[in-house]
């Protein structure tokens, strides 16, 4: 299983829609994976920007596809600024 880390940048004036589309967007996802994701964010603001990172555990097979077209479908790019960019971790696995 892979954990998935993505963070991006959203300016103060889109945070309110983003939030809302992104949250929507989880739910439906969630629902079709069993992948509930989380969203956090930097305390601070810079320049007008905030820093914004969804997490996804535990995702498997299939699930990059799902988050693609669901990224898509929720027009995400149209409130973020720059490129979302993706960070995928896993598990050691315990010494025997």
């Amino acid at each position: 299983m892979r954990d998935l880390y993505i963070y991006y940048k959203v300016s103060d004036r889109h945070a309110d829609a983003l939030e809302l589309r992104l949250r929507m967007m989880q739910a439906e996802l969630g629902a079709l994976t069993g992948v509930y994701g989380d969203i956090k964010r930097r305390p601070d603001s810079r320049d007008g920007l905030q820093t914004w990172m969804e997490i996804y555990l535990a995702t498997g097979d299939g699930f990059d596809a799902a988050l693609a077209a669901a990224e898509r479908d929720a027009s995400l790019s149209e409130l973020i600024e720059g490129d979302r960019r993706v960070e995928v971790f896993m598990d050691l696995s315990p010494c025997a």
